[in-house]
C-alpha cells in the first residue's frame, strides 16, 4: 500500500510499505481507511522539514481525515463504520493505518462531507474557546486569515462577540473573511510597525484597543509580539498558531507591563470538541464552505502541498480524494 515519505525539504512522495495489522493490538484498535482529507498549517511544519523539533516520518502529515473502519478489535465501531480520524503524531498520509478507537468520532451523513470534515480543525477552535470566559460583547482581532483564522471568525460570531476584525496580509483572505463572521477586515504590509498596525484596529474600534487578540499565524511567521502590542492593557492574547520550540525575541516585558493574560491550547477532547463541531455544522449553525477552495487527489500530494505552503489560486482549505473513495 501507499504512504507518504518526505525525503528532503518540501519533496514529498508516495512509496510502498506493508500493511497495517491488529495481530500485536491488546485491543481497542482499528485500521483505518481514509478517504477524503485536507491540509492543515500544522501539515507544514514536517512538510517544510526545516526545523529539528518537526523531523518527518513515513506517513507524514495529515491528520484531517473522513473514511472507513476496515477492521477493530475494539466495541465502539464495526467495520463499515464512516468515521472522522485524527491519527496520533499527524501520520495521515497512507492509505490505511491503525489508530485506537478513541482518536474517531462518527460522521454525521447530513452535512456535505468535506464540510463534515471540517469537523476536525473547528473542533480545536471549540476546544481553545473553551479555555476563555464569556465572549459576549467582546471585541476580538483574529491576527492571520488562514482556515483556522477563518474558523476563529465563525466561532466567535456564534457565540456574540461584538466586533470580529480579521487582519493578514493577503487581499484574497480578507475578502472571504466576512463571509466566515468577521465585522471588519484589516490589511497590513510586511514593513508597516506594529504601532502602526494597533492604531489601525483601534480606528476601526473607535479607538479602542480590543479585549481579545488571537495568534493564528504560527510557526516561523508567529505574531505574538504584535498581538501584545494590539491588545488593550489586562486584556488576553490567546496564542493559537503552532509555535516554533523557541520563539525569539518574546516580548515579556510588553505583557508584563500590559498586565495581559496569555493563554494555549492543544489537545481537542475527542469526547466533547469534536462532535460538537460536527453538531454545529450538521444543523446548519455555521457555514464552512467558504473556506472550501481546492479538491484534488492523492497522486497529486506534491502540488497540493505547494500550492497549500505557497498560498497560490487564493488557497484555503486544500482537499484531497484518496484510491479508496472511487473519486
Amino acid at each position: 500500500m501507499l504512504a507518504a515519505e518526505i525525503y528532503a525539504p518540501r519533496q514529498i512522495r508516495m512509496i510502498d510499505i506493508e500493511e497495517p495489522t491488529l495481530a500485536n493490538s491488546a485491543g481497542g484498535d482499528i485500521i483505518f481507511q481514509p478517504e477524503l482529507a485536507c491540509l492543515c498549517g500544522s501539515d507544514l511544519l514536517y512538510f517544510e522539514a526545516d526545523n529539528e523539533s518537526y523531523e518527518p516520518i513515513v506517513g507524514h502529515s495529515l491528520h484531517e481525515l473522513i473514511g472507513t473502519v476496515v477492521d477493530t478489535n475494539g466495541e465502539k465501531f464495526k467495520i463499515g463504520d464512516r468515521v472522522l480520524c485524527v491519527p496520533i503524531n499527524q501520520v495521515g498520509l497512507q492509505e490505511r493505518f491503525v489508530v485506537t478507537e478513541n482518536q474517531a468520532i462518527y460522521v454525521d451523513p447530513r452535512p456535505e462531507e468535506r464540510e463534515a470534515l471540517l469537523a476536525q480543525p473547528l473542533g480545536t477552535v471549540l476546544f481553545a474557546l473553551r479555555r476563555l470566559p464569556n465572549i459576549v460583547d467582546q471585541n476580538v482581532v483574529v491576527v492571520g486569515q488562514g482556515p483556522m483564522g477563518q474558523l476563529w471568525n465563525c466561532a466567535l460570531s456564534q457565540l456574540g462577540a461584538r466586533r470580529v476584525i480579521g487582519l493578514d496580509l493577503n487581499a484574497d483572505r480578507l475578502k472571504v473573511s466576512p463571509a466566515m463572521g468577521a465585522t471588519d477586515i484589516l490589511q497590513v504590509a510586511p514593513e508597516q510597525n506594529a504601532e502602526d498596525i494597533a492604531a489601525g484596529v483601534r480606528s476601526i474600534l473607535a479607538g479602542e484597543s480590543p479585549d481579545l487578540v488571537i495568534e493564528c499565524v504560527g510557526h516561523r511567521e508567529q505574531m505574538v509580539n504584535l498581538c501584545f502590542e494590539i491588545c488593550r492593557k489586562a486584556g488576553t492574547v490567546f496564542f493559537f498558531g503552532v509555535p516554533p520550540k523557541h520563539v525569539e525575541n518574546f516580548d515579556l516585558h510588553k505583557m508584563f507591563f500590559k498586565n495581559q493574560t496569555l493563554v494555549t491550547s492543544v489537545g481537542p477532547d475527542f469526547t466533547i470538541d469534536f462532535p460538537l463541531a460536527m453538531q454545529w455544522i450538521a444543523e446548519g449553525r455555521v457555514n464552512v464552505a467558504p473556506i472550501i477552495t481546492h479538491h484534488m487527489q492523492l497522486a497529486q500530494i506534491q502540488e497540493a502541498f505547494d500550492l497549500f505552503s505557497t498560498r497560490q489560486d487564493s488557497a484555503l482549505k486544500v482537499f484531497l480524494d484518496f484510491p479508496a473513495s472511487g473519486n
